[in-house]
């Protein structure tokens, strides 16, 4: 009989390995903490990216601290409210993290999304509007995140749109964060994260302890997966039958495999910390070139029809405010009487001009053309 595995054999080993890891107790080993470790590290490097880019300023998170905590010590860990994102997987992965990030850093974040400079001075409560705005952060974080997730355990993974709220560990957590209760031990990751020179503070997540074993055990099938694709070679076709010939490489390979199946060494030299510097990408500006030739091919697109719209003006109501309509009401736009008008094509603004009678029928007539430069 053949010393090599076959491709049953394999998959039974792979069975085996998931249901003993499924079976086993919920203990978080030093091997899961560097596991989750290393997810954290990639996962929050795509992320760091993303948040540069949102806020325009330079982002750096490191390399992660991970432990295990009680339900009963979060409270003592997280002495005072904090803001926190729930993400809640519901394809690839079954389970649910937190994001938990201290208040002032999100009065700053929020700050800037909005186009500020980030230096404000702290309220005691945050509005919707900040908790909005770092929803969406998060949204948008959370995102590349899983995208990278999904990339390294080789999983479709698709989440539900974050939920961000303030959280009071001594008081309301059990009630806004269910999931975390029932788990009784939370895995905590800390990342210190700096914001420009505006935040030099921690970014933690919160995962229950069976969640966090899911993604370890999907890390290491995915791991052994890898490695047994990469071993696996098959039989010579001009092997005689019922014969088997054992090279001293296959039977390397086959111990190098199962040993691969008992446990995952993740490369030691790759714990020292390491830092993401990470900046937003500086455009070059054509506003002040002359303007550009037309493109000799342009006679190619010259009959493609364009919708062109022209815009009196814009207003915001309220809900209450626009069930309360009826037939007479007036409704305030935010131009002037005589101010121009926006002339859009395709739902953008290339020109202005004011409204004029041609016969019975409304036109009107172009006044300035915005931006002539960037209209290709």
């Amino acid at each position: 009989m053949s010393d090599l595995l076959s491709q049953d054999e394999i998959d039974a080993l792979l069975r085996g390995m998931s249901e003993s890891s499924s079976s086993q107790d919920l203990t978080v080993t030093d091997q899961d903490k560097d596991v989750l470790g290393e997810i954290g590290n990639i996962s929050m490097g795509t992320a760091a990216t993303t948040l540069s880019i949102l806020l325009n300023q330079k982002v750096n998170i490191t390399t992660p601290v991970v432990s295990v905590l009680r339900w009963d010590e979060l409270p003592r860990e997280f002495p005072v409210p904090y803001v926190a994102i729930k993400v809640v997987y519901k394809e690839g992965l079954d389970g649910v993290n937190l994001l938990i990030l201290k208040k002032e850093d999100v009065e700053i974040i929020a700050d800037l999304m909005m186009g500020g400079t980030g230096k404000i001075e702290f309220t005691e409560e945050l509005s919707d509007l900040q908790l909005s705005a770092i929803q969406e952060a998060m949204n948008q974080m959370v995102g590349s995140a899983s995208t990278s997730l999904s990339s390294m355990l080789n999983l479709k993974i698709d989440i539900s749109p974050p939920e961000a709220f303030v959280i009071d560990f001594a008081r309301n957590a059990e009630e806004m964060i269910p999931e975390l209760k029932k788990a009784d031990k939370i895995v905590k990751v800390a990342f210190r994260m700096t914001i420009g020179d505006l935040i030099d503070s921690q970014i933690m997540q919160l995962i229950p302890v069976d969640f966090a074993k899911q993604l370890v055990n999907a890390m290491l099938n995915n791991t052994l997966g890898a490695a047994a694709e990469e071993k696996k070679e098959p039989l010579s076709s001009h092997q005689p039958s019922g014969t088997s010939e054992r090279p001293q490489k296959d039977e390397s390979a086959k111990k190098k495999m199962v040993t691969s199946s008992q446990s995952y060494q993740p490369r030691r030299e790759e714990k020292s910390e390491r830092v993401y510097n990470v900046s937003p990408v500086q455009f070059e500006s054509f506003d002040e070139e002359e303007e550009r030739r037309y493109p000799e091919n342009i006679e190619l697109i010259l009959d493609v029809p364009l919708e062109i719209t022209v815009e009196l003006g814009r207003t915001q109501k309220l809900v209450r405010e626009i069930l309360e309509f009826s037939t007479g009401s007036i409704i305030e736009l935010d131009k002037l009487a005589g101010e121009p008008v926006d002339i859009l094509v395709n739902g953008k603004v290339i020109a202005k001009g004011e409204v004029v009678v041609i016969d019975e029928n409304f036109g009107v007539r172009i006044t300035d053309i915005v931006n002539p430069t960037n209209r290709l």
